[in-house]
C-alpha cells in the first residue's frame, strides 16, 4: 500500500544547507509526480517547531538533509522518539558513517583498504605540524561534500590556507594522499537483505581535486559511467561498497567513495575513503545517475526509499 502523506526534511543549518535544499526540491517534485502528498519542511534549529510540523505524524519522513545534525544520527534519533518511519539509515549507522575515522576503524580490521590517517588537533596543524611526509590531505572528520578539504603538497612550507578559519571542530582528519582516480559506488539495501552495489562511476575534474566547487558548480566535473577501469578493480569496488553498507548497518541508499592509483598492480591501488548515508539526491547526482544507468528512474528511486522507510530501534 502506498504511503500517501510524506514529510520531506530539507535545508538545516550545516555547511551543506544549499545542497540539501537542492536535493529536497527535486525529491519533493518526484514524489508528487508519484502521487504522494508531500509537505516540505525547511528544518531550522528549533526542535519544538520541527515536532509541531510533524504533528499529526505523516506516514513517512523523507530525510533530504545533508551534513551535521541531519545526517549524523541526531534527527534520526528524534524520528525514532516520534515513532515515524523515515528514509535512509538509522541513528547508529548514521553516526558511525559520518565519523570517517571511526568508520575506518570498524572496516579496516575486516580487510577494507584505507589510507593511513589520524586525528590531529587543528592548533597543531596551524603551528606547522606535519603528521606525514607530504602530500597528505587535511579534512573535517564529520562533514560531507568535500567541505573544508585541503591538500598539503611537497614543498609547501606553511599550513594550508583556510586553517585559520577552520570551523569544523578541534580536530582534523589527516590522511596520506592517494594519487590517481576518483571512484564512487552507490548501494541500495535494507535491513536483513543483501545490499546491492549499483555500478562504479569515475569522477574527472580540471580543478585541483574533487572539491565542493567541482561537485556542485556547473562544469566542475564529468562523470564516467561505468568507470573505464579493469574488471578486477571494478568488481572489488562494488564488493567493498556493499560490504561497508552492510557492516556499518546502513539502510536505504548510500554512496562509498574511493581513490584508485592505477599505477599499482591489480586491486592494490584501490582505497576506501568513506560512506555517505545520505548522498546527493538530484537527477544528476551520482547515485541517481547510477540507478538511471541500470534502468531505474529518479521517481522510482525516491519511491523505493519511501516504501522502504523504517523505524530502526
Amino acid at each position: 500500500m502506498v504511503r500517501k502523506k510524506v514529510a520531506l526534511l530539507k535545508g538545516g543549518w550545516s555547511a551543506e544547507r544549499d545542497v540539501s535544499l537542492s536535493s529536497g526540491a527535486e525529491c519533493a517534485k518526484a514524489l508528487r509526480q508519484k502521487g504522494y502528498d508531500v509537505k516540505e519542511i525547511d528544518v531550522k534549529r528549533d526542535l519544538m517547531d520541527l515536532v509541531k510540523q510533524l504533528t499529526p505524524a505523516p506516514d513517512a519522513v523523507f530525510n533530504a538533509l545533508h551534513g551535521k545534525w541531519g545526517e549524523d544520527g541526531c534527527v534520526q534519533g528524534l524520528l525514532e522518539i516520534l515513532n515515524i518511519p523515515y528514509t535512509h539509515s538509522g541513528p547508529l549507522a548514521s553516526a558511525l558513517a559520518m565519523n570517517k575515522q571511526k568508520a575506518k576503524e570498524v572496516l579496516k580490521p575486516m580487510g577494507v583498504p584505507c589510507p593511513e590517517g589520524q586525528l590531529v588537533h587543528i592548533d597543531d596543524l596551524r603551528k606547522g605540524l606535519q603528521p606525514f611526509k607530504p602530500p597528505y590531505v587535511v579534512k573535517p572528520n564529520d562533514e560531507g561534500s568535500s567541505v573544508g578539504v585541503h591538500i598539503v603538497r611537497q614543498g609547501d612550507n606553511k599550513p594550508p590556507l583556510g586553517l585559520d578559519k577552520w570551523t569544523y571542530g578541534p580536530y582534523a582528519l589527516v590522511e596520506k594522499y592517494i594519487p590517481g582516480r576518483e571512484l564512487s559506488v552507490g548501494v541500495m539495501g535494507i535491513r536483513d537483505q543483501k545490499a546491492k552495489a549499483l555500478t562504479v562511476t569515475e569522477i574527472k575534474t580540471n580543478l585541483d581535486f574533487y572539491n565542493y566547487e567541482a561537485k556542485y558548480a556547473a562544469g566542475g566535473s564529468t562523470h564516467i559511467i561505468p568507470a573505464e577501469i579493469g574488471k578486477d578493480v571494478f568488481e572489488e569496488a562494488l564488493r567493498i561498497a556493499a560490504f561497508a553498507h552492510e557492516k556499518l548497518g546502513c539502510t536505504g541508499v548510500t554512496r562509498s567513495d574511493f581513490r584508485y592509483n592505477d599505477n599499482e598492480p591489480g586491486v592494490s591501488g584501490l582505497f576506501y575513503l568513506e560512506t555517505n548515508t545520505q548522498p546527493g539526491m538530484t537527477p544528476t547526482s551520482l547515485v541517481p545517475e547510477q540507478a538511471a544507468h541500470l534502468g531505474m528512474t529518479f521517481g522510482d528511486l525516491v519511491e523505493w526509499l519511501v516504501e522502504n522507510s523504517a523505524i530502526h530501534t
